[in-house]
Order: structure tokens, then C-alpha cells, then sequence
């Protein structure tokens, strides 16, 4: 899904700098202004969250740092063969992002024609629990030996607790905090081998969770679909301070579709006059929200009647 690209980038911005507990008439106007860009897009930006700059600023430098170590080093905390358990590391060309496809001998064909040219490591609750899903339980954490890279594994942890989303969602959905963090990168490249289709970064997609929180480099290559014109994407090019906010699949069902789960995808930003013909590299960090395993996600009370049917059957958070 190539679709066209615009030029210029129309999120809103959400400022959250007096939405305190969340229970003055300035909050209750943030959460509108919110709730709107959610329903109306699907994307927002947003601002003065409570999250330091210089604590993003940490984590990107320790992504980084990861990120230069030799393929074996990386490989001491491998991703594990099953999909479902999001932890450790993947190498370049590993994943290819689908969408909405399950058949076995597809999706095969497109994972060889053109694998994302990304790398990636990812960490979840460090307190792994039984759970009722039928992955079984939610999977230990993977590290690389702490003398490989000391204190790698004490920031990402620290900065995977640091929950601001406890701030926008209903909490009793995701008390425990079975979320993950993903860190991301996209290697330089020559320009020619995104632009042939040779490479690609991340294909259209939208996120089967309730919501994800982006902290993006000053690369860019993030575009998401236009809410009034489909095949048509936006920029969403990186705003310093800001973090790109977007609905998932669960906020979707939940809301019978009042909110827009919204295609994105991540490409190779253009060529500029007197560049290399390198692609620069991109880091980005996403945030995935996720809620209690044992939840069951159904269409809430008030987004559905007799004019207005449920969309989707009950399905298992796990």
C-alpha cells in the first residue's frame, strides 16, 4: 500500500501541561480535545506529558549504544521463535510487519519479498505472571549480560515503569502493566534501494493494543493515513518535546469504532539537495499499551444500541 504522500502534517496537538489529577474543568477540556483527536484521526501529538526531555534524550543514547554492539553480542539476548513473546533481540531483515494476515504460506511470501530493514529490542512487566491467554504466561524479559553494556538494562527499566499513560486510560483495564517497550533501528542505506522497493522500513499497519506512545529521533519517515482520504498519508515528522500518540485496535472495538485505529507506516525520508545518497539512520522508541491479559475486550456501554449493532465479538485480551 504505497498510497500518495502530502507534504505538510495536520495532527493536533494535545497540551496535558494543567491536566493535574485529572479532575478540573481545564482537564475535562484536554480530555475532550483528546477524545476528538482520537475519534477524528486517530493521531495526536503530545506535549508537556510529564515525561523529561532529557530522560528520552537518556534512552535514545542508550538504544544507540545498544544498537553499535557486534551482531554476537546482540545475539546473546535473542527474540524468541514464538511471535507472541515480545522480548529480546531481532535482527535486520527478521520481521516483516503484516497486515490482517493469518494464512502461513502468505504471509511467507511476504516476509521474503521485501523484510523490514530494521532492527529491534523489546522488554515488557518484569514481573512475569501466570496468565490466562493462550500464549500461557507473559514471558521473562532477555537481556544481554549487564557486563556487555552496563547499565543498559537498569534505564530501559527504569523508563518502561515511568508510566505516563496512566494519565489518559481507564487504569482498571491495565493495572498491571503488561505493556511493552520496543526499541528500534532502521540502518543508513543507499537511497535507491528504498526508493526501487528493494528495502522497505515498516509497511502500512495499524497497533493491536490499546494505544502506543512514539518517541521518535529527528530523522523522520513516520506517515499516517489520512482520516479524509484513504491511500493518502501525512507526516508526522518529529516534534522535540512532543511524543506521537495513536489509537489501537482495542480502543477501536472498545468504542465500536467511535475511535479510528489509523494505518501508518514508517519510510525512507526523501532525498535532499547535495546529500550522499545515504539514507540516514532513524531511531524511534515505541511504547505499546496493553491491557490485563485476562480482560475481555467488548464494545463498552453507551457506544452501542438498537440503531447501532456491535461491530465485533468479545475477544480475550491475551
Amino acid at each position: 500500500m504505497p498510497g500518495t504522500l502530502l507534504t505538510d502534517s495536520t495532527l493536533p496537538t494535545i497540551d496535558f501541561a494543567n491536566f493535574g489529577d485529572g479532575t478540573s474543568e481545564e482537564a475535562l477540556e484536554i480530555g475532550q480535545k483528546f477524545f476528538a483527536a482520537c475519534r477524528d484521526v486517530g493521531f495526536a501529538y503530545l506535549i508537556n506529558t510529564g515525561i523529561p526531555q532529557e530522560k528520552v534524550d537518556e534512552m535514545f543514547t542508550w538504544s544507540s549504544r545498544f544498537f553499535k554492539l557486534p551482531l554476537e553480542v546482540k545475539m546473546k539476548a535473542p527474540h524468541p521463535p514464538e511471535g507472541w513473546k515480545h522480548r529480546g533481540y531481532s535482527g535486520i531483515g527478521v520481521e516483516q510487519v503484516s497486515q490482517m494476515v493469518f494464512d502461513p504460506t502468505e504471509l511467507a511470501a511476504i516476509r521474503t519479498k521485501s523484510p523490514d530493514f530494521k532492527e529491534s529490542f523489546d522488554i515488557g512487566t518484569s514481573s512475569p505472571s501466570p496468565s490466562p491467554s493462550s500464549s500461557g504466561t507473559i514471558p521473562e524479559n532477555i537481556w544481554i549480560p549487564d557486563s556487555d553494556l552496563p547499565g543498559f538494562k537498569a534505564y530501559c527499566t527504569e523508563f518502561y515503569n515511568d508510566w505516563v499513560w496512566k494519565k489518559i486510560f481507564f487504569t482498571e483495564y491495565h493495572s498491571k502493566g503488561e505493556n511493552q517497550l520496543r526499541l528500534l533501528h532502521y540502518p543508513e542505506a543507499e537511497a535507491e534501494v528504498f526508493e526501487s522497493g528493494k528495502k522497505g522500513r515498516i509497511g502500512a499497519h495499524t497497533d493491536f493494543s490499546t494505544g502506543t506512545l512514539l518517541f521518535q529521533d529527528d530523522c523522520g519517515g513516520l506517515v499516517v493515513e489520512s482520516p479524509h482520504q484513504p491511500g493518502v498519508f501525512i507526516p508526522a515528522p518529529p516534534v522535540h518535546g512532543a511524543i506521537v500518540f495513536n489509537i489501537g485496535d482495542f480502543l477501536m472495538r472498545w468504542s465500536n469504532d467511535t475511535l479510528k485505529s489509523t494505518l501508518y507506516r514508517v519510510r525512507a525520508p526523501p532525498r535532499k539537495d547535495g546529500d550522499s545518497g545515504m539514507t540516514r539512520e532513524r531511531f524511534s522508541i515505541p511504547y505499546f499499551i496493553s491491557a490485563n491479559k485476562e480482560m475481555i475486550i467488548d464494545c463498552l456501554p453507551g457506544c452501542f444500541g438498537p440503531d447501532r449493532p456491535k461491530k465485533y465479538e468479545p475477544i480475550g485480551a491475551g
